[in-house]
């Protein structure tokens, strides 16, 4: 993990000294516990980004929205309905957190975890046909 990195995300989260602040801090100790061995960087002039075999998530700070954008979310099984934003992509998918809101912990750490797989190439299902040919 890069030090840097986790500095500017703390620096950023003491900066933010409100709801969002406070959102980010939480969403990413969620992180850490589902995916331990998280990395975190710090890119496109600051915005915190999880990895594990590619960007997992990204946690974007706005006036009124924490928005976690996740690299490949359109990819990923999302039971508990998490993503409220970027719907109409053909590849992320994102999860905008309003003041107040809340978050279901374990759905969030589930999805966290299924884009890890699905970055380690365990979390993509094919369908192979085999078609039989006839002499």
């Amino acid at each position: 993990m890069s030090e840097a990195a986790s500095s500017n995300i703390d620096q950023r989260i003491h900066e933010l000294a409100d709801w969002r602040g406070a959102t980010l801090a939480r969403v990413r100790a969620l992180i850490h516990t589902a995916i331990p061995d998280v990395e975190e960087e710090w890119k496109w002039r600051g915005v915190p980004v999880w990895s594990h075999g590619g960007i997992l998530c990204t946690g974007e700070t706005y006036k009124a929205v924490v928005k976690l954008t996740f690299a490949k979310g359109a990819s990923l099984p999302d039971p508990a309905g998490l993503f409220n934003s970027s719907l109409e992509g053909k590849v992320r998918r994102a999860i905008d957190l309003r003041e107040g809101a809340a978050l279901d912990e374990g759905a969030f750490q589930a999805l966290m975890q299924a884009a890890r797989a699905l970055n380690s190439g365990r979390g993509v299902k094919t369908t192979r046909t085999v078609s039989a040919r006839t002499s």
